[in-house]
């Protein structure tokens, strides 16, 4: 196993802990797709370990060009950011997630 390979602990939607190159964060998963079959879908977590405070995680399809475009005239992306879709069917992980983050910051 190299440094760059991320291990998991816990099978189920609760806290994960993941190593990778020795650093340990705190993610709360929230969940996937509800109409996908697995793996490799949208998804949502919450990361309580940052020095911001609590954000939000998600894995989603990356936009098209002309969505990136229409975007960037109203908010244009720094080198390190990206416009993801994530379907609307995932609503209530969201707002599950956000309440648990605002949950989290203010106990910071």
């Amino acid at each position: 196993m190299t440094a760059d390979t991320a291990l998991r602990d816990g099978q189920c939607a609760t806290t994960r802990n993941w190593l990778v190159r020795e650093a340990i964060m705190a993610l709360l998963f929230f969940g996937t797709d509800p109409n996908s079959s697995g793996g490799n879908c949208p998804a949502v977590w919450v990361d309580t370990d940052t020095a911001q405070g609590p954000e939000l995680v998600l894995q989603g399809k990356f936009a098209d060009a002309r969505t990136r475009a229409v975007c960037s005239q109203d908010s244009p992306p720094a080198d390190d950011e990206g416009v993801i879709r994530i379907p609307v069917r995932m609503v209530d992980q969201i707002r599950k997630a956000c309440d648990a983050a605002e949950a989290a910051g203010s106990q910071l």
